[in-house]
């Protein structure tokens, strides 16, 4: 990491990209503002301890994580700019490689993982103004503004949400290609409407109702990676 002589930005690489925006998912899976931990860093980035260690320490150094040892990392208010301006590209690509390029929504990720280091702001505006400014990209995810404005989005998941209320699907947390495409094919996509009928604590499932038919075999750890709404709301 270095900064650039002619505007004093720090100049990043991918990697660092990566690390910063994987820093800020972790930090907010719960709903919460939370330390993360360098073995939770390690697995999620798919590296050993130890490089994950060697990388909070670099960027602790530019100033843009702050590390307390046995208690975990965290963004500092750089480091969160960062990371807001790298998740914006990527879900903004996702979307439009669905809804321009017309690629499934299942493999899109990984594309986006690529493209989310190489589009310039300049491109990435222009593509926010032809999709109309989306709050949300295809798997529901919030697109932070350009700005750094994200919008709150308060959901609950199939495994907790009210019984025979009507609900809407507005998030997928689980961006696994053979994940999203099991929830395609039994109708769980975002802006889907349903009504849980009934939840089994013994065989850790739920059964709901989608366009007027049963799902019974939905378990439990699937039903905590699908978000939704009131549908009144």
């Amino acid at each position: 990491m270095r900064r650039s002589p002619a505007t004093g930005a720090l100049v990043t690489s991918g990697t660092v990209e990566d690390y910063l925006k994987q820093l800020y998912i972790e930090q907010h899976a719960s709903g919460q503002n939370e330390s993360v931990t360098t073995g939770r860093l390690a697995v999620v980035m798919g590296v050993a301890p130890g490089t994950a260690t060697s990388m909070v320490k670099a960027l602790a150094t530019s100033g843009l994580v702050q590390h307390e040892p046995r208690k975990g990392v965290q963004l500092t208010a750089d480091g969160e700019a960062l990371a807001l301006g790298v998740l914006r590209r990527h879900r903004l690509m996702e979307l439009f490689l669905v809804e321009v390029l017309k690629l499934d929504w299942s493999i899109v990720h990984e594309e986006a993982e690529m493209l989310e280091h190489a589009v310039s702001e300049r491109v990435l505006e222009r593509i926010d103004a032809l999709l109309g400014y989306p709050a949300v990209d295809p798997h529901g995810d919030p697109i932070p503004r350009a700005n750094g404005h994200v919008e709150g989005l308060h959901r609950t998941s199939l495994a907790n949400c009210p019984l025979t209320e009507p609900q809407r699907v507005s998030r997928i947390l689980n961006q696994d290609p053979e994940f999203l495409r099991f929830v395609e094919r039994e109708g769980l996509v975002p802006g889907a409407t349903l009504v849980i009928v009934g939840r089994e604590a013994v065989a850790e499932s739920v059964r709901l109702r989608v366009a007027e038919r049963e799902i019974s075999s939905l378990g439990l750890a699937a039903a905590k990676k699908i978000l939704v709404e009131p549908l009144a709301g």
